[in-house]
């Protein structure tokens, strides 16, 4: 029986600095927005051969909408594609992003320790931003978001 060897990529999603959040509407960013773009990426800069190797095991495991922390799975042969398309995504849903690697791993282990550590910090950072007027459904979706990490299997 073979085995199917994967990476798992934490990335953070940095949106554009210079947007006026308070006034334009604020980008949601859902597994669906982000696995379009890196697709649309991935095609665009592989063609359809890379486009159709990398579908195999391209998956958006993860994302987290209040601190734009994602996991992304990609195969062992094709993560550096997959990596490479990600570096020259642009935008989501017009609106100006960069993607930061922030850990590499080869199991889901080791990517769920990275991902609740640095949910958990930059949770924090959040807080510290937002003052004492955070709502409790932010609360309620960011414990979400941990236990779905938690959860978060092959």
């Amino acid at each position: 029986m073979v085995r199917f060897k994967n990476r798992y990529m934490v990335f953070e999603v940095l949106l554009d600095p210079n947007k006026n959040l308070k006034t334009d509407d604020p980008i949601i960013i859902t597994q669906y927005n982000v696995s379009k773009a890196i697709k649309d990426s991935i095609l665009l800069n592989f063609g359809e051969c890379g486009f159709a190797s990398a579908l195999g095991s391209f998956q958006v495991k993860y994302v987290n909408p209040i601190t734009k922390l994602c996991i992304i799975r990609a195969s062992r042969e094709d993560y550096q594609n997959v990596w490479a398309a990600i570096t020259m995504v642009r935008s989501i849903s017009n609106c100006p992003v960069v993607f930061n690697l922030l850990d590499l791993s080869g199991n889901t282990r080791a990517c769920k320790n990275t991902a609740l550590r640095l949910d958990g910090l930059k949770f924090e950072q959040y807080k510290l931003m937002v003052g004492h007027c955070l709502p409790d459904n932010v609360k309620m979706q960011m414990q979400n978001c941990l236990e779905k990490i938690a959860n978060l299997e092959n």
